[in-house]
């Protein structure tokens, strides 16, 4: 599969006004995604704050689940998510993807995310897969 990582975050939105997420294929089931933590992503105590952490596993998952479902778009229906360490400015965040069931309609997966070797946060979730291509912006359609 794919070794090296991408720039996922190319259309103007959320996560590319956040710094934007690097993403790379490790097997049919597996995805890996990583960040770098600006001054802007920490909450008032110093440490990245657990909206953006949720919105990076958002992303990161996301598009595992996408990459899964044959480049189909998919939607988060559930996202469980526990925060269990802490990262600061200039730290590197690596997000694990696995996929753990997949049927014709719903992805089912499970996440973490680690800094420096060490869990700082995971989550599991269900993304439903579309069944209709969303139109394009400004296409008329």
């Amino acid at each position: 599969m794919n070794a090296e990582f991408e720039q996922i975050s190319i259309n103007p939105g959320f996560m590319k006004h956040n710094g934007g997420v690097l993403f790379r294929t490790i097997s049919e089931t597996e995805y890996e995604f990583k960040s770098i933590i600006n001054e802007n992503h920490l909450n008032a105590a110093g440490i990245t704050h657990g909206g953006y952490l949720s919105a990076l596993i958002d992303a990161g998952a996301g598009t595992a689940a996408y990459r899964s479902a044959n480049n189909t778009q998919c939607v988060t229906i559930s996202l469980d998510l526990k925060f269990i360490g802490a990262s600061k400015a200039g730290d590197e965040i690596t997000g694990f993807t696995k996929i753990l069931k997949k049927t014709n309609t719903l992805i089912f997966l499970f996440c973490e995310l680690k800094c420096n070797g060490k869990i700082i946060s995971s989550g599991s979730g269900v993304w439903k897969i579309l069944t209709t291509k969303p139109s394009k912006l400004g296409s008329g359609k």
